[in-house]
């Protein structure tokens, strides 16, 4: 009965279009990143004399291993663009005006950074290894605690093994707990409805979930499809050299870069000299999205002013997200610091535009 009311009786609006296809790849996409995970779990050693090699013996050794792996790694940058397509939608159609659902996508997002990261470290290659060394010590700034947590957290001095399997022992738990706060997100929106382009929740406005929307989600297929054939011709294209040399803790890469999708918090972190106001601007870059549920906004998601700010933001970010990977220096250096006050700057403007669009447009 609960399945049936999730995907075949769901009131669903007349007006949804292939945006709200986000969603379900989302979840096929989570679906897809355990399975091949726990199939590169029974073969990865959590050992940091063995890890890179143990990730070596999984590409050339287990049946097919290469593949699951070179999926997974694939499926975590598939996911991040689903995930970042999700929430530039929700800032289209105003989807914070349903709360429970904003902060719970909102908690995902979060617990899947967290989880992309330490999957990220695994690797054991020096990229990942002096990633996980600047990320973890970023919690020195707490006040009081923080130092000691970064030593529980490292299991010693520095980085090392021990750091290494509590990262493997999160990595691999974090998903399922994550699957409930999916559930939990499903739960929360079929009880509101969806946010339509026409912002209706009459009954004159809904047809059934199935078989429509079934037909509707079916256009993913198309995506798994480009998905497979870009993994299989150009596995390593989003990846960086330094993650094929073994994790050296004597010697660090000249230029440290994360992960592509966390490139325009990585830019907003190191434009700001001060460690612990980096560290706050990093977090609150995040953490600034929840004050959107505080928006009691019932104003049309099609006015334009509301499209032109989200527009510029999206513009802000993928400027920040390639400033992110530039080198330290002038004038990257200078434009991170301009962007990432812009980035401050359009989040401000998209909370308080709801009041300018009332005495503009009402």
């Amino acid at each position: 009965m609960f399945v049936n009311s999730l995907v075949v009786t769901l009131p669903s609006s007349k007006s949804l279009t292939l945006s709200w296809n986000f969603g379900s790849m989302l979840g096929m996409v989570l679906v897809f990143q355990i399975l091949t995970g726990t199939f590169l779990a029974m073969y990865y050693a959590a050992d940091s004399l063995l890890a890179f090699s143990s990730v070596q013996y999984i590409m050339y050794e287990v049946n097919y291993g290469w593949l699951f792996r070179i999926f997974h790694f694939n499926g975590a940058s598939l996911f991040f663009i689903f995930l970042y397509m999700h929430i530039f939608k929700g800032m289209y159609f105003m989807s914070y005006r349903l709360k429970k659902v904003w902060m719970s996508g909102l908690t995902i997002y979060l617990l899947v950074m967290m989880e992309a990261f330490m999957g990220y470290v695994l690797v054991w290659a020096q990229m990942s290894f002096w990633a996980s060394v600047v990320i973890t010590s970023l919690l020195s700034v707490i006040p009081i605690w923080g130092p000691m947590i970064v030593t529980w957290i490292w299991s010693g001095f520095t980085v090392s093994g021990a750091t290494l399997k509590f990262f493997f022992v999160l990595h691999f738990l974090v998903p399922w707990g994550l699957l409930l706060v999916v559930m939990l997100h499903l739960v929360f929106l079929h009880s509101t409805g969806s946010t339509s382009s026409l912002f209706c929740h009459g009954d004159y406005d809904k047809i059934c979930f199935a078989p429509e929307y079934w037909g509707k989600d079916a256009y993913n297929i198309i995506i798994w499809i480009i998905f497979f054939v870009v993994s299989m011709l150009f596995p390593f294209v989003l990846g960086d050299p330094e993650m094929f040399i073994e994790a050296d803790p004597m010697t660090s890469p000249v230029h440290i870069v994360p992960e592509w999708y966390f490139l325009f918090a990585y830019a907003i972190l190191r434009a700001i000299p001060n460690k612990i106001l980096g560290v706050l601007a990093l977090l609150m870059s995040i953490v600034t999205f929840y004050f959107f549920a505080m928006v009691n906004n019932y104003s049309s998601c099609l006015v334009k002013l509301n499209k032109f700010l989200v527009s510029s933001f999206i513009v802000v970010s993928i400027v920040l997200s390639w400033l992110g990977q530039c080198l330290v220096e002038y004038p990257y250096s200078d434009l991170s610091v301009v962007f990432s006050l812009l980035y401050f700057f359009m989040i401000y403007l998209i909370l308080v535009k709801y009041t300018y669009s009332k005495l503009l447009f009402v």
